[in-house]
């Protein structure tokens, strides 16, 4: 999958969580916050995570990728450093399974 790809299948997930009309006034692209732009509360990362868990399966750990970062990295965490997580984990889960 490419980055695009990707991106367009976590904006998806992103909308539904929080809701289509509160997406309507933001562009949710590779340099979208979650706190800033989203404000993403803690439930919503934890669906979120569900989320990806049901579309990726285990290979991609959002967790283990949450629990890596400090608090202020968590804050100022972006779309994009999502997408490239979920683009390595995905070739990744590639160059093993292949």
């Amino acid at each position: 999958m490419t980055p695009d790809q990707i991106l367009a299948e976590v904006r998806v997930m992103l909308i539904e969580i929080i809701g289509a009309e509160y997406a309507l006034s933001l562009d949710i692209g590779m340099d979208t916050s979650f706190d800033g732009d989203l404000e993403l509360e803690s439930i919503e990362f934890v669906k979120l995570a569900a989320m990806l868990t049901q579309r990726y399966g285990d290979r991609v750990d959002f967790v283990a990728f949450l629990a890596a970062k400090e608090l202020d990295e968590i804050i100022e965490m972006t779309t994009g450093e999502l997408v490239t997580y979920i683009a390595h984990c995905s070739a990744f889960a590639g160059a093993v399974d292949g």
